[in-house]
């Protein structure tokens, strides 16, 4: 029998379609990466000496981080930008997180730790950093992270030189553990993936979200919007589109480098992507109203190439 004659109507329309989307997006992420390249990644390298640096509260939410977080704090009390609070928030850990944060604030006065005892989420441990920190920038940062010691500065250059209306500056995350196939895989991903989406996204002049491994905010542009939203599964794609849709900006800074723990197994991987999945279609749903607004044409785009995705993706 011919082959041909027994296809589903429509068959062929469709894995045309999942042939092809992949491919055409590969190409645009790739001229958006070219274009970004020739007239972005070419400014010159910051004298970090001849600016007064302002202060700048470093965030870290904690939860059940007894193995990474004096490390995290090991980097971050060792790095020379000038003005600096640490706020370390333990978010209701089960393990010993608690008892060294205590020693941890104890050794190191410059350090103040909030200590909740009932797990609350990532966002509500922002909110409470954002609320107790004395200074107009945020620069927030995961646990289980290590920051590159010139991050702070390209992060901060930006609210300095970029305008009023910049809110937020996401960083440039990169994987640290590398021992398996899993891990190596995403290094690639991260690497080469992630950063191109970012940086054509910012040539389109609205991104999906900030990078909630390493991002920093104007304070007052996170009271605008009221802060992170407390109930969306992924805080830093939700508080991408408030600000984004109160127009504030947000920019991609590829020099801030933050180095990062990844998911070593396939059931840890699956849990990551599938919060990740189920944060964007939240996001989605809430702000869909974005489509019926003219003001806000220059997300659309990126707005309806998240449904497409996830369309390709049930395909």
């Amino acid at each position: 029998m011919n082959m041909q004659h027994v296809l589903i109507p429509g068959f062929e329309k469709l894995a045309s379609f999942v042939f092809w989307y992949p491919f055409i997006m590969s190409l645009f992420w790739i001229a958006g990466t070219l274009i970004y390249i020739r007239y972005r990644d070419r400014d010159p390298k910051v004298d970090f000496s001849t600016i007064d640096w302002p202060l700048v509260s470093f965030l870290v939410p904690c939860y059940n981080e007894e193995e990474t977080i004096e490390e995290t704090l090991k980097h971050l009390l060792a790095l020379d930008y000038p003005s600096k609070e640490i706020i370390l928030i333990n978010d209701g850990s089960t393990d010993g997180t608690a008892d060294i944060l205590k020693e941890i604030s104890r050794n190191h006065p410059e350090v103040r730790v909030i200590q909740l005892y009932e797990n609350k989420g990532k966002a509500n441990a922002l909110h409470l950093g954002a609320h107790a920190s004395k200074a107009e920038f945020l620069i927030c940062l995961d646990s289980d992270a290590i920051l590159d010691q010139d991050a702070p500065y390209y992060l901060i250059h930006h609210f300095l030189h970029k305008g009023e209306r910049l809110g937020a500056v996401t960083g440039n995350p990169r994987i640290r553990n590398r021992n398996t196939l899993l891990s190596r895989i995403q290094l690639a991903e991260y690497s080469s993936i992630i950063g191109s989406i970012k940086r054509t996204q910012r040539i389109l002049g609205k991104v999906m979200t900030v990078s909630g491994v390493i991002v920093a905010f104007r304070k007052k542009a996170l009271v605008d919007v009221g802060l992170w939203d407390r109930d969306m599964i992924t805080e830093d794609i939700a508080v991408s589109w408030k600000l984004q849709q109160r127009f504030w900006d947000i920019r991609y800074e590829p020099r801030a480098l933050c180095w990062m723990l990844v998911p070593e197994t396939l059931k840890g991987i699956w849990k990551q992507r599938v919060r990740w999945a189920q944060g964007g279609q939240e996001v989605m749903l809430r702000h869909w109203k974005v489509l019926l607004k003219w003001k806000q044409r220059r997300i659309w785009i990126v707005y309806l190439e998240q449904w497409i995705s996830t369309l390709w993706s049930f395909a």
